[in-house]
C-alpha cells in the first residue's frame, strides 16, 4: 500500500526540483587562454585602430579608445563577442565614407564633430559593450553570463542601428520630420527621422545580432538573439532621436538663422543656446541610447528565458 505514496512523492519532489533549478556554474576559465586572447586582440585592435588612424577613420584619441575597447571584449568577452564589435566598427566606417563628398556640408552644418570619431565618441558607442565584456569575463554564473551578453547584444545593436541611421538617413530624399512633432526639419538635425534612415536602423540592429549568433555557432537556444538585437536596437534608435529632439543641447547660428549642435557654426560665428540641455551634448545622448538598447534587451531575454521555462514544465508535466 505504501509503493503508490512513494512514487507520487518522487513525482512531486522531481516537480519542485523542476521549478526551483540550482544556478549552474561556468567552470573557471584557464588563465592562459584569458591572456592568450587579450593579447591577440590588442594585436588584432591595435591593427585596425592604427588602420583607422591613417584613414582618418578616428583621430590619435579615439584609436586609443578602440584599442582599449577592443582588448577587453575579445580578452573578456570573447571571440564573438570581438567579431560583433568589428562588424560594427567597419561597417560604420564604411558607410561614414559611403557617398562622404555628399555629406560634408551637412556635417559641418549640423554636426558637432565630423566623420572622424573621437574618443568621446568611441566610449559613448562602445564604452557599455565593453563593461558588460569586463562583467561576463569575472562571473562564472551561466544565467548571469547569458543576461549580459543580451545586454551587450543590445547596446552594441542600438549602437549600429543609430549610426547607420545617421550615415544613410542624411541621404534620404525625403525631408526629415522631428521625431516628436512630425514637423519638417533640414537634414541631419537632431531627432529628425527619414524612412531611409528608419529602414537602415533596422538592418542594421538585425544583422548585428545576425553576425552574433552566426560567431557563437548559429545554436538554437540563441535563435532568439537576432530578433533581441532588432527590437532592443530598434528601441535604442528611438531613444536616441525622442533625446535629440528634446533634451540634447542645440544651437542656433544668429548669422545664418541655421539650428546646429556646434558651438561655433561653420560660417565662424558664435551659435546661441536655442533647446536642450547644456551638458547633454551627442555623445551622451548616444551613451544613453546604448543603456536603453542594452536594458531592452536583458528584459527581452528574461522574458524568452522564462517562457522557455514554462514550456519545459508544462512538456515535463505532461509525461508524468
Amino acid at each position: 500500500m505504501d509503493a503508490p505514496k512513494r512514487i507520487h512523492s518522487g513525482q512531486a519532489r522531481a516537480v519542485a526540483s523542476l521549478l526551483a533549478p540550482s544556478p549552474r556554474v561556468l567552470p573557471v576559465r584557464p588563465l592562459a587562454t584569458r591572456r592568450g586572447r587579450l593579447l591577440l586582440g590588442l594585436a588584432l585592435s591595435g591593427g585596425i585602430g592604427l588602420l583607422a588612424y591613417k584613414r582618418r577613420s578616428l583621430t590619435r584619441g579615439g584609436a586609443l579608445g578602440a584599442v582599449a575597447t577592443g582588448t577587453s571584449i575579445v580578452g573578456l568577452g570573447g571571440w564573438s563577442w570581438g567579431l560583433s564589435l568589428i562588424y560594427f566598427f567597419i561597417s560604420s566606417t564604411l558607410l561614414s565614407h559611403f557617398r562622404e563628398k555628399e555629406k560634408v556640408s551637412t556635417a559641418a552644418d549640423k554636426f558637432s564633430k565630423g566623420s572622424q570619431r573621437d574618443i568621446a565618441q568611441v566610449a559613448a558607442n562602445g564604452g557599455l559593450a565593453s563593461l558588460y565584456a569586463v562583467a561576463a569575463g569575472s562571473t562564472r554564473s551561466e544565467a548571469a553570463r547569458e543576461t549580459l551578453q543580451a545586454g551587450f547584444v543590445g547596446a552594441l545593436a542600438t549602437a549600429t542601428a543609430d549610426t547607420w541611421a545617421t550615415e544613410l538617413g542624411v541621404l534620404s530624399s525625403d525631408r526629415p520630420r522631428l521625431l516628436t512633432t512630425g514637423q519638417p526639419v533640414a537634414p541631419g538635425t537632431s531627432g529628425g527621422v527619414t524612412p531611409l534612415g528608419s529602414a537602415a536602423s533596422v538592418l542594421g540592429a538585425f544583422t548585428s545580432g545576425l553576425v552574433f549568433w552566426i560567431a557563437r555557432g548559429p545554436r538554437k537556444t540563441l535563435a532568439a538573439l537576432p530578433f533581441i538585437a532588432l527590437i532592443s536596437g530598434l528601441a535604442g534608435s528611438i531613444c536616441d532621436s525622442l533625446l535629440g529632439a528634446t533634451v540634447q543641447a542645440m544651437y542656433v547660428c544668429p548669422a545664418c538663422q541655421c539650428e546646429t549642435e556646434r558651438l561655433v557654426h561653420s560660417c565662424g560665428t558664435s551659435t546661441r543656446p536655442l533647446r536642450g540641455l547644456p551638458w547633454c551634448n551627442n555623445d551622451v545622448v548616444n551613451f544613453l541610447a546604448t543603456f536603453a538598447g542594452s536594458l531592452t534587451a536583458i528584459v527581452l531575454h528574461s522574458v524568452v528565458r522564462l517562457f522557455s521555462a514554462l514550456q519545459k514544465k508544462t512538456l515535463f508535466r505532461e509525461k508524468l
